[in-house]
């Protein structure tokens, strides 16, 4: 089940930029999504998929390539900085690396 995850990672996964604190930017493949509000509240941009927040996005990763808060993710023009992440496990391993983003913009404020 993880190969087949990380295959798919590999074909329909986005290319991104990590920036790992004190280290070098890496690439790889990764699902990087909006996340899909309903609340009012949120400043929301309508989109193909329906209302979306730019406030956050959510991140699935390989599971070799941790992240951490403050950690940057880029694709194309985006830029967003890690507020939170984790190691999600299936059995008894890593199974993939979960984290929740927010833009870079919004993190320096």
């Amino acid at each position: 089940m993880r190969r087949r995850l990380e295959r798919m990672m590999g074909q329909y996964g986005q290319t991104v930029t990590l920036k790992r604190r004190g280290q070098e930017p890496r690439e790889t493949r990764a699902f990087l999504q909006p996340d899909l509000k309903r609340r009012e509240a949120l400043p929301l941009t309508a989109t193909p998929l329906g209302a979306v927040s730019v406030q956050r996005w959510r991140y699935l990763g390989p599971r070799d390539q941790e992240l951490a808060p403050g950690d940057r993710v880029a694709w194309g023009g985006l830029r967003l900085v890690v507020q939170e992440a984790r190691a999600v496990g299936w059995q008894d391993e890593t199974f993939y690396q979960w984290a929740v983003l927010r833009p870079e913009k919004e993190a320096a404020e």
